[in-house]
Formats: structure tokens, C-alpha cells, sequence
């Protein structure tokens, strides 16, 4: 589709299509857990939501980098992004969704222990924002031409220039539809039509066991990262850092199910 990676040169300045996802994914994230926090039964009050966004914030950053560096990176032998002046280079790439997933966990649990409420019902609230992120997240790889799917010869197959002549699945977009769409719109309906936002877990439980799922799947039609394509037990990274959370994710559902609920009026 011949898209650039720069979605506004100014030539003393560049504005990047994944800077501007990871800006708007906050913003917009942070937008509606407002919305919802709103809502009877709320566990936090907005002065914690932007307590909570500044800690995601350099949780994402520094945990999505460091994990990129040291589940991808370090296993092919690239130590250089160890380094300061290369992990700052956030504009460049290279982040990793489990490493920035454990960036916000630590995020979440200081704000939480700092403010006195409950983790499990702030992780819920969190979890029906962070479909956003992913979604935009994942046009911006598609739009940088990264991140590709392996070769097929469906019917929509694309060209990638970096991945050579080969038609390939879009990956990017089935991950922003899976990642994004899907589970944005299934937490949407479960916070806002069942009483799973009193349940403590629940709606963080759904969100994690369901990226683990799709990420396992997705892997499957996604090219590996350079290095990683033949690991020894048979899995993608991708999919062995995912099998954590589809174990946690369950394990948070069953808590949730069995356990006590909030009153509707619980602060």
C-alpha cells in the first residue's frame, strides 16, 4: 500500500504513526476508564486514574522495552539494545506486549498499595482500556510494515517490502481486530450488561486468558522474529509468553466466579 511510517514531516521535526498510537491509546484509554469509574461500584476515584496513567505510562515504555530486549533481543544475540542510547529508541520499535503487560501489573499494584484499594478491581477496571492501545498499537505495526504474518496465498494477502516478494497475511490487522475490537467490545459488554465489574478479577481474568488465546492462535500466521523461528520445544516466544497468561487468566476467572462479589455501592 506504499504507507509511510511518518505521519507528519515538518523536516526539522517527524511525527510518527507509533508515536501517535501510543499517545492516543493512553489518552483514549484513560478517556473511558473515566467513563467507567463513573459508574456505582467504582473501586477508584479519578484523582487515582491519573495517578494510574502516568505509572502505566513509563510501565509500558520501559517494560515493553526492556521485555522486548530481553525475551527477543537477547535470545538472537543482540545485546547492543542493552544499552541506554538504544533503549530510549522507542520510536524505532521493538516493544513487547508481555513486557509491557508487566510494566502496568507493577504500575497498577504500587498505585493500589499507595491508595489503599483493591488491586484484582483496579486490574478489571484497566483491562477494559487497554483494547485500545492494542488496536491502534497494531495499524501503527501495519502501517510501519512490521511485525508481518507468514507467507500465504489467501485471497488478501499483502506485500510486505522488508519481508521480500512473498505475499503474507496481514497479521497486524487480524491482531487489531482480535486484540482490539474483540475483547474492547466483549469487557464493553460485560462491564456494562452483567454485574462482572463487582465481581474482583472477573473482567481482568476474560481480558488476559483471552489476548493468551488469541495471541497462540495468531502466532500460528504470524512470521516469528528473526533468530526465534526454531525454538527447541516446538513454540513461538509469542506463544510460550502467552501460556502464563492463559493459565493466570483462568485461575482469575474461577477466583472471581467463587468469591465474594462488591455491593453495587462499594467504593
Amino acid at each position: 500500500l506504499h504507507l509511510s511510517p511518518v505521519a507528519l514531516d515538518l523536516g526539522f521535526f517527524k511525527i510518527r504513526w507509533y508515536a501517535l498510537a501510543y499517545i492516543s491509546g493512553i489518552l483514549l484509554a484513560w478517556w473511558y476508564i473515566n467513563r467507567l469509574i463513573a459508574q456505582p461500584g467504582a473501586p477508584m476515584a479519578k484523582r487515582h486514574t491519573e495517578d494510574l496513567v502516568f505509572y502505566a505510562t513509563l510501565g509500558v515504555i520501559l517494560g515493553g522495552r526492556l521485555g522486548y530486549a530481553i525475551f527477543y533481543a537477547s535470545v538472537t544475540g543482540d545485546m547492543m539494545i542493552f544499552s541506554p542510547a538504544h533503549l530510549i529508541r522507542v520510536w524505532e520499535g521493538g516493544m513487547s506486549f508481555h513486557g509491557g503487560a508487566i510494566g502496568v501489573l507493577l504500575a497498577m499494584l504500587w498505585v493500589a498499595r499507595r491508595n489503599k484499594v483493591n488491586l484484582l478491581r483496579v486490574m478489571d477496571y484497566i483491562s477494559c482500556g487497554v483494547p485500545i492501545g492494542l488496536f491502534l498499537g497494531r495499524c501503527a505495526n501495519f502501517i510501519n510494515g512490521e511485525l508481518w504474518g507468514r507467507p500465504t496465498q489467501v485471497p488478501w494477502a499483502m506485500i510486505f517490502p522488508e519481508a521480500g516478494p512473498e505475499p503474507r497475511h496481514p497479521s497486524q490487522l487480524y491482531e487489531a481486530g482480535l486484540e482490539g475490537i474483540f475483547l474492547f467490545s466483549l469487557l464493553a459488554l460485560l462491564f456494562w450488561r452483567t454485574s462482572a465489574r463487582l465481581k474482583p478479577g472477573l473482567l481482568s481474568g476474560v481480558f488476559i486468558l483471552g489476548y493468551g488465546l488469541i495471541r497462540i492462535l495468531l502466532e500460528n500466521v504470524r512470521e516469528p522474529d528473526k533468530g526465534l523461528e526454531h525454538l527447541s520445544w516446538g513454540l513461538t516466544m509469542g506463544q510460550t509468553l502467552s501460556i502464563p497468561m492463559v493459565l493466570a487468566g483462568a485461575f482469575l476467572i474461577v477466583r472471581a466466579l467463587r468469591g465474594k462479589h462488591e455491593r453495587p455501592d462499594a467504593g
